[in-house]
């Protein structure tokens, strides 16, 4: 099995969601599924102040990612690392772009009053597939 993303790039270009696992307060896994994108670099999502897995970085940056190829079923990679970086500079662009892949719409429509966006950036620590 690959130990680097480059077998799996064409999975951030297609419209494939990712599971992201956090951990708890207790310790027991959270799972959600996001929208994700790779910068050469970072697995990067979004997500907006005062969600749980926002809480759960806070305490803990560790994460694991789920992503399966919609093409293809049977292929998926899982990703382990750590958040490097969130930031709130650049993250209403970022899900702009995210929506634009996604939804084929320019601005992200889900928006709420008062929501502020949070980029994360995870630097993939252990990478497998099939």
């Amino acid at each position: 099995m690959p130990a680097t993303l480059d077998a799996y790039k064409d999975l951030f270009q297609k419209k494939a969601f990712a599971h992201l696992a956090t951990v708890g307060p207790d310790g027991a896994p959270q799972v959600t599924p996001v929208w994700i994108d790779y910068d050469g670099k970072y697995v990067r999502f979004n997500t907006a102040r005062g969600r749980v897995k926002v809480r759960n970085l806070a305490r803990n940056p560790r994460v694991a990612l789920s992503i399966q190829d919609p093409d293809k079923p049977y292929r998926y990679v899982q990703i382990r690392g750590r958040v490097a970086e969130m930031t709130e500079e650049g993250a209403d662009a970022h899900i702009d772009a995210l929506a634009k892949k996604y939804l084929g719409q320019d601005r992200y429509p889900f928006r709420q009053p008062g929501e502020i966006r949070v980029m994360y950036k995870v630097l993939p620590e252990r990478v497998q597939g099939m």
